[in-house]
């Protein structure tokens, strides 16, 4: 018998099978059960992300087809459509740029909310300046990131940049666009060109200290403020009233009439590649137009250069929304950035003198452009002002109203702030036209026979002739050193065929602006005068108030000396600007560059320095010295040019 069988080993294991999603037979039926089954286990939530995410992918690839067949049928990369609606000129903005101490490639910081004041004169903003030694290592690897950037290149607009009142900047959020409305495409320039002013003849001696002066004070401007508004000599340091480069532009016309073509190269550089209109800033209307556009205007009519039209009418445009409200008459203020305009924050009017001297600088614009738009809203302000009531023998008020178009306060008058460039502007624009409108010339006419009725005076002991103030029928013996325009006008007046007897009263009050002067302790005119009415022993004609006694550099009486001494050839008036340059670079020069302004003209061996050059000295004040000082009628004819009251020349426009 046999013995039984031995048990087979015992023997464990796993058996794993892997698929490949193919049966036996090699189908894919399986597959596709199992994808059907893993689409029924989504949620309907799942599902219908996944359906709109096929859908969207589906729309974008058939736009993306669209776009690249109309490509393919307008030349360059753009539609038909679009090639027609852009413009042939796009207006140029240039590109954001940091600050530096380098001419042409300095860092610019952020403009400050501008501040509320009276005529001629930003307020005092206390900035501290960047520290010169990070500057300068700023400064480097700005020149080596932009030297090759090329003008062309900078067409694009920049981001926006919020500036709150004392200066505190507010960055953009990226991707948000400024609602600004947007320059319409200058137009080509019509066939007035510009008169470049190609060959001077060399500087004489005073010419030479002149071209001395601004050498100093530009000195201390590139090294301290380069690109900011206002020098602040004697902190070494800026201060910002529009951060627009104010200081720069002012002195464009006067670094070319000087022949300082080097400094002059360096500005038009900073204007090319820094120079940007795109902000979020207001500006004063008319402080705005005599000094940025009447600059730019000047700088291409002596230059020929395209590049100063072209910022001109950019920034013009910016202007216009002030022209926006119910009367016609401009608000005094406007935001360059947003196109937002407003009259100042105390009150709905505007000062007279802001509304009618502008028109000089926008009908020249016009002129270049051949844009109607600039003149007829200027003259529009002429016309309105012509016609209204309120007027004393000529005399206007100082506030106008721009809902109404009414004057108010009513029963002042004066010359000087607030009114001056008015009467001004009535005979610069007769001139500037080719002497054709006669209510320009009615009106002037008018006013000078007003001012000799109700404001002119004789002083005691010496019968000083002047101008005062008259409020509500009460004459006042307070003249400002701006009235001190006025004998200028007038012998500009008389040289182009107006009576004789005003160029004897320019004369008189031309000697009473001198007495101003030199009867000051620094030959240095205060801001205000009082005059004695009454003869009392061992007083002088002229006295000063405590509050009146700074000198802010202004330029009225240069530039009536100038005037003078070119229609009479008077060597006197040369001897008289003569001594007041030298009491400017005695009391006013700042060692490390620059010069100051003053508190107390009365007191030299403290006169005190207010530590703020403003842009019209350089942009008036030794422009007028250096004219002064030639012999040169043809240097900017007066029969060829018109100063604007920042004393940007101009062309007379020739008759039709």
């Amino acid at each position: 018998m046999y013995p039984p069988a031995p048990p087979a080993p015992h023997r464990d294991f796993i058996s794993v099978t892997l698929s490949l999603g193919q049966g036996d037979d090699g189908s894919k039926a399986q597959r596709r059960r199992s994808c059907w089954r893993k689409w029924k286990q989504l949620s309907r939530l799942q599902r219908n992300v996944i359906l709109f995410i096929l859908a969207f992918l589906m729309l974008c690839g058939l736009l993306s087809y669209i776009s690249v067949a109309d490509q393919w049928k307008a030349p360059g990369g753009r539609s038909a459509r679009e090639q027609r609606a852009r413009p042939a000129n796009p207006p140029i903005l240039p590109a954001p740029q940091k600050a530096a101490a380098d001419p042409g490639d300095g860092p610019v910081r952020p403009p400050q909310r501008p501040q509320r004041h009276a005529r001629r004169g930003p307020p005092n903003l206390q900035i501290r300046a960047p520290d010169r030694d990070a500057q300068g290592r700023r400064q480097d690897g700005s020149r080596r990131r932009e030297g090759a950037v090329d003008e062309a290149h900078q067409q694009q607009n920049p981001p926006r940049t919020v500036v709150s009142w004392r200066g505190a900047v507010i960055e953009p959020e990226q991707g948000t666009e400024l609602p600004s409305r947007r320059a319409e495409a200058p137009s080509r320039p019509s066939s007035w060109g510009p008169r470049i002013l190609k060959h001077v003849a060399a500087p004489n001696e005073r010419q030479k200290a002149v071209i001395d002066a601004f050498r100093h004070a530009w000195a201390g401007y590139r090294k301290f403020a380069w690109g900011h508004d206002e020098l602040k000599p004697v902190s070494r340091s800026f201060s910002e009233w529009f951060g627009l480069g104010l200081t720069l532009i002012d002195s464009l016309d006067t670094l070319w009439i000087l022949g300082l073509k080097k400094e002059f190269g360096e500005a038009r550089r900073w204007v090319s590649r820094r120079l940007q209109f795109q902000k979020d800033v207001d500006v004063n209307l008319f402080e705005s137009t005599i000094r940025i556009l009447g600059g730019l205007l000047s700088a291409y009519h002596l230059s020929g250069d395209p590049l100063f039209l072209q910022r001109a009418e950019d920034f013009g445009n910016r202007l216009m929304p002030a022209f926006q409200t119910p009367s016609k008459i401009p608000y005094s203020d406007v935001n360059i950035g947003t196109g937002v305009a407003h009259p100042p924050w105390w009150t709905s009017d505007s000062t007279v003198a802001e509304v009618t001297s502008i028109q000089l600088e926008f009908r020249e614009l016009s002129r270049l452009t051949g844009v109607r738009k600039f003149q007829e809203a200027a003259e529009e302000v002429t016309r309105r002002v012509h016609a209204l009531s309120g007027k004393k023998d000529g005399l206007v008020p100082m506030f106008i109203n721009t809902h109404s178009g009414l004057f108010t306060h009513m029963g002042v008058f004066t010359l000087g702030a607030r009114a001056d460039s008015y009467y001004e502007y009535l005979l610069k624009q007769w001139i500037q036209g080719g002497k054709r409108d006669a209510r320009l010339l009615e009106d002037y006419l008018e006013a000078v026979a007003g001012i000799q009725r109700h404001l002119l005076r004789r002083s005691e002991p010496s019968k000083l002739a002047f101008v005062g103030e008259l409020a509500h029928g009460r004459f006042s013996a307070k003249m400002d050193h701006l009235v001190c325009f006025l004998p200028g006008t007038l012998a500009l007046g008389a040289h182009h065929g107006l009576p004789a007897a005003h160029m004897d009263l320019a004369r008189e009050l031309m000697d009473t602006c001198y007495q101003m002067n030199r009867q000051m302790e620094t030959g240095l005119s205060p801001e205000i005068v009082h005059f004695n009415l009454h003869a009392q022993e061992g007083q002088k004609d002229v006295q000063v108030k405590p509050a009146d006694r700074h000198n802010l550099l202004r330029p009225e009486t240069v530039e009536s000396l100038f005037y003078l001494h070119r229609l009479t050839g008077e060597r006197k008036y040369q001897d008289w600007g003569w001594e007041i340059l030298q009491s400017f670079n005695t009391y006013t020069r700042v060692a490390s560059g620059g010069y100051s302004s003053i508190s107390n003209v009365q007191d030299p061996r403290n006169p005190q320095p207010r530590d703020k050059m403003e842009s019209f000295f350089l942009g008036e004040t030794l422009k007028y010295l250096y004219l002064l000082f030639s012999d040169d009628p043809d240097l900017l004819s007066l029969d060829a040019y018109v100063f604007n009251t920042e004393a940007h020349p101009l062309p007379i426009w020739a008759p039709a």
